[in-house]
């Protein structure tokens, strides 16, 4: 059992919906990033995704894509994005960690180093955009082993056909990509990915957490009361990159939790 399993078997249990946030590692600022992961759990937040800042990040939009900019222009890196999971880890051995991003810094860094370092950090698991079923062996199966959850993204254009190799090998929740395209790019429809997330739910017993695309508190709600629970990343990014003190952006994060938990 995970840190992500059990979060998941305490919300079933109290009857609630897991929010989660994405974050990007380093942006604005070292510090300023990890005051806000830090404000994070009291803001209502069940699950933390950090983002790996990368100079290609084909699948993010341009909230994200800046955020990640901004942080690799401040010097971030993988070793300086595992030491604030670390940072974190010494105020909260609860909350988990799922770092997000993109193969090639794991690949650079291999991956038998790359896993050791990540446990060791209190990484609980990882979501790796680029990297599909067929690949698994390369770094989710080894993952597994090393005792982090490997999660996987299914989109609407998941179809019956895919979906089992996407599930296969996925473990902690699926992630279901609410809309065809780019991080921030259209607002999630609650019509159009309930049905969705059943299709998805009656072919595994994971958790399904929908994610892209939820701005508001009433999107929060909406979208989470279709599923297991929601991500939301672009809105808070937006709201960091505005320069806004972190107790404005804590206070904003905590309204999107409350929608969730609300569901």
């Amino acid at each position: 059992m995970t840190r992500i399993d059990d979060t998941f078997a305490r919300l079933k249990a109290e009857g609630k919906k897991a929010f989660v946030t994405y974050i990007m590692a380093g942006d604005p600022d070292t510090e300023t990033a990890l005051e806000v992961m830090r404000g994070l759990p009291g803001a209502g937040v069940d699950i933390i995704e950090l983002g790996l800042p990368f100079t290609d990040p084909m699948a993010d939009g341009p909230t994200i894509q800046l955020a990640g900019q901004r942080a690799l222009d401040g010097g971030m890196t993988l070793d300086k994005t595992l030491q604030m999971a670390r940072a974190f880890r010494s105020d909260d051995q609860t909350t988990p960690i799922v770092l997000m991003g993109y193969y090639n810094p794991i690949y650079s860094r291999g991956v038998d180093t790359f896993l050791a370092q990540a446990k060791e950090a209190g990484i609980d698991g990882l979501i790796v955009v680029d990297l599909p079923p067929e690949e698994d062996a390369e770094l989710c199966i080894p993952a597994q082993a090393a005792g982090l959850n490997f999660i996987r993204l299914a989109t609407p254009t998941t179809d019956d056909t895919r979906l089992p190799a996407v599930l296969q090998n996925t473990s902690g929740f699926v992630y279901y990509v609410s809309i065809t395209g780019i991080t921030g790019a259209a607002e999630a429809q609650a019509k159009d990915v309930a049905p969705e997330v059943a299709r998805i739910k009656s072919q595994t017993d994971l958790p399904v957490i929908v994610g892209f695309g939820i701005k508001t508190p009433d999107a929060s709600e909406s979208i989470a009361a279709t599923a297991d629970g929601c991500v939301v990343g672009s809105a808070i990014v937006s709201e960091i990159a505005s320069g806004k003190p972190v107790d404005e952006v804590l206070d904003f994060v905590a309204t999107l939790a409350a929608g969730a938990h609300r569901a």
